[in-house]
């Protein structure tokens, strides 16, 4: 955009009837600032692998009760628009611990009362695996949380949802990004009053009986409770961070009904706070975020540590490693650990369906993949973004073709079970608990036991890098780095011939084009470049496979420097 529409959006603000004194005095502020403006102002926001999200403030490019009231007004036209005759629609709402998280999350209600939807609106912050499930068991039309996940605290987001409980396929996400964009001024949002709403049912409120019906459907998750109710579940210590977000209560909730009866929670993460003001980044992948929980842990001598992020779809693991120190699990680790525990269970009682698949993402780790076939098990490999395991889980459900057991990615992400079509760090909390205690009523740690499959499957080694290039300017960098690698791709990486180049912009594999490139290397390594959806970075991830670990982490490093040589060249 040029820099007379980037300044003719700005000034369409500050002289729009509809927009608050508040909003307009912040944007008199940066008066003159080309840089800020730009950022603000060159694009809209828009649906990536998580949906809406950006920075808080004023401004097209920034989260705001503007433009999560367009977002919703166009939602709204679009629902409207292909409604089946007789039949109400209804949209369920959550929130996480983020500021302003409740209030765009009311305005949102307000907003669908307004075009005559019902809002189903929970009467605090909520997971965001528990608005997937409430959409499927309210039988609702759509669904949406507020929430930026696990970024940084002046970030918000709005994901959308459809009907099955999955976030919207991008087909559906286009339709709706249309529609917002069809929305010509912000005078044409419709918002009822509260009380308006509530007393013409527009607005519902869900509490208690919301939550003991997404609890006991966690619980029933459960592989092994009876061997909790005696001393194991007395004994077996767990600590647990909500880091400041919406776990709390439900990972808590779901320990307890699987019968753990040991859990500590780190005080001072346990309360909202939308400024995450205990750590640097409220992520469970970073070992930072425990360090807290860490220091409870070697106090309290506890098995196992868990943290989920601030909507509670992302969990991560802490162990005692073979020298008693606690180790931070990567999302490979945790995922192929809880694949091994879940099928070999089932396997042990005769319960393993033959017809049975695991989904990951194909920036995951083929570990997993490993040991799921081991089983017999069919495996599939999707894009990056839950809602796209979500959507084959939907697929196989009216099909009838596969039996879902198992999905997750690489960032943190699981689901066990089929009631929701999102990732679920309550139920993986619960998981990979149990199967922490299950093992260690046999003597063994988790450690031990990701030690044996590496033994047995051979010793899988991930990475990952990220890139952070903000603004305007970082999107033209990310789009240069991916423009230079795909037509310029090297011959090999450190004398090893590359075998495959896999360019998914066009689509590949029976999947949609989306702007990933994958090389393949032939001693088995690979590595792939992604533009991050949900925040403004490349991402660039790595795996070997070797005969040790040793042979792994020099296989890692090697390959991790040189290709990270080119794009730090670029950036």
């Amino acid at each position: 955009m040029t820099n007379d529409g980037i300044q003719a959006r700005y000034e369409s603000w500050l002289n729009d009837p509809v927009i608050d004194s508040a909003t307009k005095e912040e944007l008199r502020a940066i008066a003159g600032d080309v840089k800020e403006l730009t950022d603000r102002f060159y694009r809209d926001l828009e649906f990536g692998t998580g949906g809406l999200r950006g920075v808080m403030g004023a401004g097209t490019n920034r989260l705001n009760a503007y433009t999560v009231g367009k977002a919703t007004q166009g939602l709204a036209n679009w629902l409207l628009a292909n409604r089946t005759e007789g039949k109400e629609l209804s949209v369920v709402i959550a929130y996480d611990s983020r500021n302003n998280s409740a209030d765009f999350a009311l305005d949102t209600a307000l907003v669908l009362a307004g075009n005559g939807i019902k809002a189903y609106l929970f009467k605090e912050l909520r997971p965001t695996p528990q608005l997937s499930f409430a959409v499927r068991d309210l039988h609702a039309s759509s669904g949406i949380v507020i929430t930026a996940s696990h970024n940084p605290p002046e970030y918000n987001g709005y994901k959308a949802y459809g009907a099955d409980g999955c976030q919207l396929i991008p087909e559906d996400a286009e339709q709706v990004i249309a529609s917002i964009a069809a929305i010509d001024s912000f005078g044409a949002i419709k918002r009822a009053g509260r009380d308006e709403a509530e007393s013409g049912g527009l607005l519902v409120w869900l509490g208690e009986d919301a939550d003991r019906r997404y609890t006991e459907t966690v619980v029933g998750e459960s592989l092994n409770r009876e061997l909790l109710q005696g001393e194991l579940g007395e004994r077996f210590g767990i600590v647990f961070t909500p880091l400041h977000g919406s776990g709390n209560k439900p990972v808590r909730s779901a320990l307890a009904g699987a019968g753990f009866r040991n859990v500590l929670v780190v005080s001072r993460q346990e309360l909202p706070d939308g400024y995450f003001s205990t750590v640097k980044s409220p992520n469970p992948e970073e070992r930072e975020a425990f360090e807290l929980a860490m220091a409870l842990a070697k106090k309290e001598a506890a098995d196992i540590i868990i943290g989920t992020d601030p909507d509670a779809d992302r969990m991560g693991a802490v162990v005692k490693d073979g020298n008693g120190e606690y180790v931070v699990l990567t999302g490979n680790q945790s995922g192929a650990l809880m694949v091994h525990y879940k099928l070999s269970t089932l396997k042990e009682r005769g319960l393993l369906p033959d017809n049975g698949v695991v989904i990951k993402t194909i920036v995951t780790s083929d570990m997993g993949a490993d040991i799921a076939r081991s089983y017999g098990m069919s495996v599939e490999s999707t894009l990056t973004g839950f809602k796209y395991i979500g959507e084959k889980m939907t697929a196989y459900e009216k099909s009838g073709e596969r039996s879902f057991l198992f999905g997750y990615e690489e960032s943190y992400g699981y689901l066990s079970g089929t009631y929701a079509r999102d990732k679920d760090a309550v139920v993986a909390s619960m998981l990979i608990s149990e199967a922490a205690a299950y093992y260690n009523s046999q003597g063994k740690t988790l450690y031990d036991v990701l030690e044996e499959l590496y033994a047995k499957f051979g010793y899988y080694l991930e990475g990952l890098e990220s890139r952070t290039l903000k603004g305007f300017d970082g999107v033209q960098k990310i789009g240069a780095i991916m423009g230079d690698w795909r037509a310029n791709p090297p011959e090999d990486i450190n004398g090893t011939r590359i075998v495959s180049v896999q360019d998914y912009g066009m689509g590949l594999d029976g999947l949609r084009p989306e702007n990933v490139l994958k090389y393949k290397l032939e001693d088995g390594s690979w590595f792939c470049l992604r533009p991050s959806g949900t925040e403004p970075k490349i991402k660039i991830y790595f795996g070997v496979k070797k005969e040790s670990a040793d042979a792994s982490a020099s296989a890692l490093q090697q390959l991790r420097q040189t290709v990270m040589s080119r794009v730090d060249g670029l950036a």
